[in-house]
């Protein structure tokens, strides 16, 4: 105890350790117990790092010491004086002589340059998958750069390196895998530094620009079966006379440690106190570690019992491309404020987990909130170091490891939370070197779907890797900057540098790297609030939006108010058309034409008889007629009556008919001969029939308009009664008001563009909403309708190329029919896609093929559509994230719950906006269906 309690003062500061003293809340934390676990190894006093964590009072901890043996590391037999390789000389790889003898053969020197032959380690192998995917570029090239003031000093530099490279096994790596049974790492003996001059007259702009453009590792390549595998390019800038360093570097031979120690290294050897470096450690510890500790089957049984149970993969965002190569990712940037960074180191200390504990469950919550999902599974960078063998601390080499890390965010308390994520990480530090791959296999995810697409790495820093100048080590000498990604397409860093803490975030277009270091510090906010003041508040409770943006997005962007003549009736835009311009068509069916004038005048004549007959304001009047001119005359009529028509199509069975008509109890029904087979004469008994192949019944109407004053008829009595399809049990009457359809027919008009020059063809049964929109849109902006009978392929080609249709709503699969027929498309048609959701690859082929695709997709719960989304869709929406587009005028976007029930969006879901504009939602609940938004005007 007082060993360790020595070992603890000198590690964290402190002058004083007590017997109940905690390590985390005297300040410990990873790196820290990475170098008191190397302490207490040189005193053969080993301990598991799992029990570093689990036990972190000193009494507790000093009992175990001991308890831990390190795996025997087998020596390496090849000598300089080998003159063949064997299999038998290769202790950490499984190869065969003739493999041996490919790899001999791709080294400079041959045998005698040859140090060592090793397996990778698990991240090595899945880093080197990544760079054999990637068909231009390297997603895992990593790229620092420098200013020198003179080539003398730049020379001196690249001499300081070359000595650090002949000093580290790691930094004189290559890699060979073509014919061989499993890829290899050759340690050469000797491997000189790629130096390239290059020449940057006449460029524009910095240099250093310059130089990332010509080697963005976006597009370059190293050849990873040369040591070392780094690369120096240099010129001299234009203008300024100063030299220029771009260094690349592969990932497969660093990591963040390895960094700091090559950096520490350098500038020992600037300073001349090259002689003071401490022994290098060869990399072969690791991968003794990694092949020879913990077998494969113990991995398996713990990943199995944290993801057999998770089935699907969580996707912030709806982000699923986990092979990218970093193309279209952004980075971002921020320090948090000092408060916040002291009030989390405190309650970590006062809760005795680590810090990295406290920002893990803050990041899930942030997953969580982005996935849709309550068990949440993303990647953590873990160091690596904790199981690596003696001197790991300061090792180079790739020791870090991806591995999937699994938290639920459920109603347990913020604080409990909090322990059960240091739990977890503390037992996945236990299988710091295993296989990703592996882990990915214990859930329940088949292939090739991936597990996760998020990544954390809490990675601790010291000022100078954060970027300050290294003035200080050799006048003359400017840091530049470093650039480094990753496959994933989100990822985020969080830097600690001792007393302060940043964020760093990657993220691919459209998603906003800074607002996802805004969802962190706003995560992090909400945690330690709840920590210090409700430290039972379930934990999926938790916030992620900043005031600002939520503010932005539920309030601003909601504010969809606009003027238009809310007191008006459907009909009345019509009617206002009649007036401009009474002579011009409204009507077209087959060879008949009908002026606004007459469709006006015969509509009014009915409704003035519906009148007499008894119809008042919200009153149910059903209509069962072919298509016709006879049909709009019957809906117009209907409308101006003050009547809700129910629309009842002559073409379905009896069966639902009857039901229709029984449910919504109409006592006036509007029908022609088509329609009195389709009812059947029983159905019908007890109605008061108006025959519309019978209009002599009430020529001599009046062909005024009837007045809606008279009739106490506003915008807020019922236009129709429409029905649902029923695909979920007994079909739904929606009682819609004229307001509501005016409200779309108004937003309608402001995007589209109508104009009284288009012609629209109207395909759609009247028993679906749509075909309120096919008539009474053109019947508003005086365009003219034609009247489409029968939607067969050949018969919709007839209609578009002689009726000079420049307008046209029909469903995906309608579209796809035109296709199938050899249709080729129409340069002046506007196409509307509606009733389903819109498959990426039929809309990229129609938006080629017409003047523009407007995908308007949304359901009839709500007013014909939901939605406007102007723009082409070139996503198929997966479940959970959906396009939402603009929201209609003075609308409230709800979605449904397992029941099929509306719950208001903002309660359960959040808003942002991507690309173009576009409108994106999530939602923070698994039990709602995101398959369709609904709006309520």
């Amino acid at each position: 105890e007082t060993l360790l309690a020595g070992i603890w003062a000198e590690l964290l500061g402190v002058e004083r350790v007590g017997r109940h003293d905690n390590f985390f809340e005297l300040g410990g934390h990873s790196l820290l117990a990475v170098q008191m676990m190397e302490r207490l190894r040189r005193l053969s006093l080993g301990v598991e790092v799992r029990t570093v964590f689990a036990k972190p009072m000193l009494a507790d901890l000093a009992a175990s010491l001991g308890s831990h043996r390190e795996v025997a590391v087998p020596a390496n037999p090849i000598t300089e004086h080998s003159t063949a390789i064997t299999p038998q000389m290769l202790p950490l790889i499984d190869l065969t002589q003739p493999e041996i003898d490919r790899i001999v053969s791709t080294v400079p020197g041959g045998v005698g340059n040859i140090q060592d032959i090793y397996g990778l380690s698990p991240l090595q192998d899945g880093i080197l998958f990544h760079h054999l995917l990637a068909t231009q570029g390297d997603p895992y090239l990593l790229m620092s750069q420098m200013a020198f003031a003179e080539r003398g000093v730049l020379d001196r530099y690249l001499a300081a390196v070359q000595q650090v490279v002949d000093r580290h096994d790691i930094l004189r790596t290559a890699f060979v895998w073509e014919g061989l049974s499993s890829p290899a790492q050759v340690v050469w003996r000797k491997a000189a530094l790629d130096v390239l001059e290059v020449e940057l007259e006449g460029c524009d702009g910095s240099g250093a620009d310059e130089l990332r453009r010509r080697f963005d590792p976006r597009q370059y390549r190293l050849d990873l079966g040369r040591a070392p595998l780094m690369r120096f390019v240099i010129a001299r800038e234009p203008g300024s006379g100063r030299w220029l360093l771009l260094v690349l570097q592969h990932h497969l031979i660093g990591d963040h440690t390895t960094a700091e120690v090559m950096h520490a290294e350098v500038r020992a050897v600037l300073q001349e106190r090259a002689h003071e470096l401490a022994a290098p450690q060869p990399f072969r510890n690791l991968v003794a570690q990694a092949r020879l500790g913990i077998d494969a089957k113990a991995h398996e049984a713990f990943f199995r019992e944290m993801l057999a149970d998770i089935d699907e993969p969580t996707l912030p965002f709806g982000l699923s491309e986990v092979y990218g190569d970093g193309r279209g990712s952004r980075e971002a940037r921020r320090m948090l404020p000092q408060a916040l960074n002291d009030r989390l180191r405190h309650q970590a200390r006062r809760l005795g987990v680590s810090l990295a504990s406290l920002c893990h469950l803050a990041w899930a919550q942030v997953v969580a909130l982005s996935s849709g999902r309550e068990q949440v599974v993303f990647g953590t960078v873990l160091f690596g170091r904790m199981h690596a063998g003696a001197g790991a601390d300061r090792a180079m080499g790739l020791f870090m490891n991806t591995l999937p890390l699994r938290l639920d965010l459920d109603e347990t308390g913020v604080e409990e939370s909090v322990r059960i994520a240091h739990a977890r990480l503390a037992e996945l530090l236990s299988h710091e070197h295993a296989s990703l791959a592996l882990a990915q296999r214990c859930s329940d995810i088949a292939a090739p779907a991936p597990l996760f697409s998020a990544l954390l790495n809490y990675r601790h820093n010291t000022p100078a890797m954060a970027g300050e100048g290294t003035s200080d080590v050799l006048s003359g000498m400017e840091w530049l900057g470093d650039e480094e990604r990753t496959n994933y397409p989100l990822t985020l860093s969080v830097d600690d540098f001792g007393q302060e803490l940043g964020l760093t975030a990657d993220a691919v277009e459209p998603i906003s790297a800074d607002r996802i270091c805004g969802y962190m510090q706003r995560a992090l906010e909400q945690l330690v609030d709840a920590l210090e003041q409700a430290p039972d508040r379930p934990v999926r409770e938790l916030d992620i939006l900043p005031a600002e943006e939520r503010s932005y997005l539920l309030e601003e962007l909601n504010r969809t108010e606009a003027d238009y003549p809310s007191d008006l009736c459907v009909h009345a835009l019509f009617e206002a058309q009649v007036r401009r311009a009474p002579d011009a068509v409204a009507l077209v069916f087959e060879e008949q034409s009908i002026s606004y004038g007459a469709l006006n005048a015969d509509a009014n004549r009915l409704a003035h008889h519906l009148i007499g007959l008894g119809v008042r304001p919200d009153q149910p009047v059903a209509i069962c007629v072919e298509r016709s001119p006879a049909m709009v005359v019957g809906l117009l009529a209907i409308l101006k009556a003050g009547g809700a028509y129910v629309p009842l199509d002559p073409a379905y069975p009896s069966e639902r008919l009857r039901q229709l008509l029984d449910d919504a109890g109409p006592r006036l029904l509007l029908c022609d001969a088509a329609g009195r087979a389709a009812l059947g004469a029983k159905a019908i008994a007890d109605l008061s029939v108006v025959d519309l192949d019978a209009a002599t019944a009430w020529a001599d109407q009046s062909a005024d308009d009837p007045d809606p004053h008279a009739l106490g008829l506003t915008a807020r009595n019922l236009a129709y009664v429409i029905y649902t399809s029923g695909s979920t049990g007994t079909p739904k009457g929606v009682m819609v008001e004229h307001a509501s359809v005016l409200n779309v027919l108004r937003a309608l008009l402001d995007v589209s563009g109508l104009t009284e020059r288009d012609s629209l063809l109207a395909i759609t049964t009247i028993s679906f909403d749509i075909a309120g929109l096919e008539l009474y849109l053109p019947l508003a902006v005086g365009a003219n309708v034609v009247v489409a009978h029968g939607t067969s392929a050949i018969g919709l080609q007839r209609y578009l190329s002689h009726q000079k249709i420049t307008v046209m709503q029909a469903t995906p699969a309608a579209w796809r029919m035109l296709f199938d027929a050899g249709w080729e498309g129409a340069p002046d048609l506007i196409a509307l896609c509606g009733g389903e959701a819109l498959p990426s690859e039929l809309a990229s082929n129609l938006g080629r093929r017409v003047k523009s695709l407007r995908n308007l997709y949304g359901p009839t719960e709500t007013t014909i559509w939901a939605t406007t989304f102007l723009t082409d869709t070139r996503i198929e929406a997966p479940d959970r994230y959906v396009p939402i587009g603009r929201p209609i005028a003075n609308t409230r976007l709800y979605v449904l719950d397992g029941h099929g029930a509306p719950v208001p969006f903002g309660a359960v879901g959040e808003l942002y906006i991507g690309g173009a504009g576009v409108a994106r939602g999530y939602l923070n609940r698994p039990d709602l269906t995101a398959e369709r938004f609904l709006a309520d005007p």
